[in-house]
């Protein structure tokens, strides 16, 4: 595109990292999205298995999915809630949290490898037109009837 539009490099910039975690995480033989949520599971208390799909933004049936493969790699274990009987912790095991330490750090190494090459001043500016862009989405003040009228 000639000339890119806001939303073009959003989607470029996230798919570019999305691909860059995903070919770091298979050297460990996993994916982007189990460090994701390796990373939003609390390694002392646990995490509500209801609180995890709002942490991430990510949907309950993709999730679940994610959930059942990281049992099936002893990542985690699902343990009731004390607090609500009727609900579910999610806990990772040791193994899980030696791969928390691994996806933390890969983070970490994302973040300082950028704060390198890109001032403090232009990461401001980027978190404050983040912010900007998720408060419209937000309050749906992009596709409603006075914008789409104008």
């Amino acid at each position: 595109m000639k000339d890119k539009t806001i939303d073009y490099m959003l989607r470029t910039t996230w798919l570019a990292v999305n691909k860059m975690y995903n070919e770091e995480a298979a050297k460990f033989g996993t994916t982007m999205a189990t460090g994701f949520t390796l990373l939003s599971i609390d390694p002392e208390e646990g995490t509500p298995s209801t609180s995890l799909g709002p942490i991430m933004g990510m949907e309950a049936t993709s999730l679940s999915r994610i959930l059942k493969r990281m049992e099936e790699l002893e990542l985690i274990v699902r343990k009731p809630n004390p607090n609500d009987g009727r609900g579910v912790l999610i806990h990772l095991t040791d193994f899980g949290k030696e791969k928390r330490r691994d996806a933390k750090e890969r983070v970490l190494v994302f973040n300082e490898t950028i704060r390198e090459h890109v001032s403090d001043e232009k990461l401001k500016h980027f978190y404050e037109v983040s912010d900007t862009i998720n408060e419209l989405i937000s309050n749906k003040k992009i596709y409603n009837k006075e914008s789409i009228l104008k």
